[in-house]
Formats: C-alpha cells, structure tokens, sequence
C-alpha cells in the first residue's frame, strides 16, 4: 500500500544484487581507483617510518637510502592498512518527501543510499551515515553486513516522514567533516535545492582530500513538466498553473532548474563527481559515478 511513498527494509536489503552485478572498484590510498590498500587487517605494506636495525628485523625491508647517508643500517617500518570509510550524508529537507512517478524522491534515496551501503560491503569498507540532527548521532562505521544493516535501517526511519528536528544539509555536511578521514568516500544524498544552500567554498575543502559524490534527487515532473494547466492543492487550496504560458514555464524553470543547472555546473569544478537520479530511474543508475574517478599515485 505504502510501496513507492515510505521505503521498507525488505527493498532495500533486496538492493544488494544491483551491488554484486558490478565488478568491485581498484582502490588507491587516497582514490577508489589506483593501487590498492588491502581491505583486509593486519600487517600491510603502508610505510610509517624508518628506525635502526636490530638483530632479527626484516633484511627485506632495510631502507638502504637511509642507511647510506646515516652511515648506520635502518629499517623500514609499516603500518596495518586501515579499511576505507564510505559515508554516508542523507538531506532530510521536506522537499525530497514527494514525487509523481514511480516513488518519492525521498524513497529514491533510500534505495540509493542502500545501493551504496552493500558496494561498500563488496568492496570491504566501512560504512556510517548522518543526517543533519543534533537529537540523532550519526550511525558510526561498521564493516560488512552488520555495517549496511545499521545504515539501512536508518534510511528506513528517516526517509519514512520528514524528521522533526530535521537542521538541513549544512549542518549534516559538518557533522561528515568531523567523521572522514583522509581517502574517505562522501556520498551526499540531496535535493537541489539543499545543494544550492551550500557555500560554494564548501566543497573543495572536502574533495581535497576524498572521494566526493553528490547525488541529486529529481522528479520527472519538476525538470520536464507538460505543456498545460495542471491543478494542484495549497494550503487547502486548488490552483491551477498554466505550463503552456511561457511566463508560467519561466517560473517554473527557475525555482525547480535552475538550482539542478547550477549544481551540475558548479560542483564538477570543485573536484567534486555529481549526478541526477530521477524518481522513475533504476536505483542504482548512479554507480557509474563511481568507476570515473581518476586515478592518484598511491
């Protein structure tokens, strides 16, 4: 009865096919592309530092360029290679709970969001999520099924009604800042509108040193409406538009368009990967987005 208007947590464990369709993403220190830091603990091959040789130490692993300046035999030192984060942010604006194909946006990021949970899984990262509340922390990181079960189920909760204590997409955004460490992935699951509220000197600071993909919610009715009256209710109200009067399109254009354009054109430039996922599209139409990225030198 409720299917396409409030997301269930049957749809979105049933998600984790569109996940394990894909070929898991190479991975590199600070890119999801690149060479690979292991999912796995334990010792890895990240250099920490050198210190000198004693007697039992690795000769493999002797730093001979050390040693030659020093005068005296060093080794290098590794550290256990840590698991990537994938976090989550989810925008709770009121505007998301709507849609008029398929499911409401809301619902759409849901599924999204859960797409996201179970790649992460495939790909041996964590996974956590946040939302902008002070009365709610964040789900913290955790690996594997547990992981993406705990996030699934707030996407659950949140994305049933709009939250009360909802504080918008920027407060979110500081609360992710204070959780993501350097080769994080940052998937914002938002509404343009919420997207145009940010400063613009927000996102380099965050694409700087992660994995940034805004990911916009959008209704077919919103970017492409039909060329006549529709009736719509306000307040109680009926109205009409008339979407074939040029000066009605125009106005429709620049409160539902023009804040998708500008974040299309805008968040590319700032290192930061941005997609659209439309209410009637496969929820997992975005993943590409994910196999785009160039790779670093690890």
């Amino acid at each position: 009865m409720n299917e396409g208007i409030i997301p269930s947590l049957s749809e979105l464990i049933a998600l984790r096919a569109s996940a394990q369709r894909r070929p898991p993403a190479r991975r590199g220190r600070h890119s999801v592309t690149g060479p690979s830091a292991s999912p796995l603990r334990g010792r890895g091959m990240e250099y920490a530092e050198s210190r000198e040789y004693v007697a039992g130490d690795d000769v493999r692993h002797i730093d001979w360029r050390l040693t030659a300046r020093s005068g005296r035999t060093h080794t290098k030192l590794f550290q256990a290679e840590r698991e990537r984060l994938t976090l989550l942010v989810a925008d709770t604006s009121p505007l998301l709970y709507f849609g008029t194909r398929t499911r409401f946006k809301s619902v759409q990021a849901a599924r999204a969001g859960a797409v996201a949970a179970w790649q992460a899984v495939r790909e041996g990262d964590r996974i956590a999520i946040v939302r902008g509340s002070m009365a709610e922390a964040p789900v913290p990181p955790a690996s594997g099924t547990r992981g993406a079960l705990r996030v699934l189920d707030a996407l659950v909760r949140w994305y049933a009604a709009t939250p009360p204590d909802d504080l918008g997409l920027a407060f979110a955004l500081d609360h992710a800042a204070r959780l993501l460490r350097p080769g994080s992935r940052l998937l914002v699951l938002a509404e343009p509108h919420s997207v145009a509220a940010i400063p613009e000197s927000r996102w380099p600071a965050l694409a700087a040193h992660h994995d940034v993909v805004v990911l916009l919610l959008t209704d077919p009715l919103e970017t492409a409406p039909p060329s006549q009256r529709l009736p719509f209710v306000s307040g109680g109200q009926r109205v009409e538009l008339d979407l074939a009067s040029d000066a009605q399109r125009e106005a429709w254009r620049a409160e539902f368009q023009r804040p998708l354009d500008r974040a299309l054109d805008l968040l590319p430039a700032r290192g930061v990967q941005v997609r659209m996922l439309a209410t009637d599209a496969p929820s997992d139409a975005w993943l590409a987005a994910l196999g785009r990225m160039q790779p670093q030198v690890a």
